[in-house]
């Protein structure tokens, strides 16, 4: 007859890791942090806690596997053989994409900056830019510059999404914020009304790319 042991190691090895973190995952895409406990892990998986705390030990734990699994596919999702300068955009893109998906990653990346998701941004990114040549000392700043940038730009994007209720139709939205600033002085806020009506047309991802493309071009000075 098998020990209550091994029927604890036979249940762990059939739950494995990844599908903890592919259930936390899906929890915190659909109802976010706070309903990102293991008791709801236990029902979404059909098993016991200690099944769970086999592989993870906290709910903080958790987090950064989960953060850590959704930057390492970003990281790794580049064709083989991509030049760098466009391989760094396809990372940035993605990333902004990512975090727009699971606005919580954002949210964990600004939270503990030191995790190891942050590690993997930076040698993704880090790599590319010694592939272009960036001279050693520079080669931090430039890291640096995309990272924040892209983090930045992503998690403010994402922010703004919750915001705007439900439904609310992109265009009109911002047609009446536009409204809003046209109002201003002309006088006082003249770059504001030189480029209010971009913002009802503008492309929030191409937008983003822009960003992206400057900072390469500054990194270009730099070889």
């Amino acid at each position: 007859m098998a020990t209550s042991k091994q029927r604890t190691e036979r249940r762990a090895d059939a739950l494995s890791k990844e599908r903890i973190v592919e259930a936390a995952i899906g929890i915190l895409d659909a109802d976010g942090e706070r309903a990102l406990t293991f008791r709801a892990l236990t029902r979404r998986l059909a098993t016991g806690p200690g099944a769970i705390y086999w592989h993870v030990e906290n709910k903080g734990d958790l987090l950064a596997a989960a953060t850590s699994h959704v930057i390492g596919q970003v990281m790794t999702d580049v064709p083989a053989g991509t030049e760098p300068r466009e391989a760094i955009r396809t990372m940035a893109l993605g990333l902004f994409d990512a975090i727009d998906a699971h606005p919580w990653v954002g949210a964990q990346l600004a939270g503990e900056p030191w995790q190891f998701a942050m590690l993997q941004l930076f040698e993704g990114i880090g790599g590319q830019l010694m592939a272009l040549g960036v001279p050693g000392p520079a080669q931090f700043g430039a890291a640096s510059a995309l990272v924040n940038y892209a983090l930045g730009v992503a998690g403010q994007n994402a922010a703004n999404a919750r915001l705007v209720p439900p439904g609310t139709d992109r265009t009109a939205f911002l047609s009446g914020v536009v409204d809003q600033w046209v109002r201003l002085d002309p006088a006082q806020y003249p770059f504001v009304h030189r480029i209010a009506k971009q913002l009802v047309e503008h492309d929030d991802r191409d937008q983003f790319l822009a960003g992206v493309d400057l900072i390469l071009a500054g990194v270009g000075t730099l070889g």
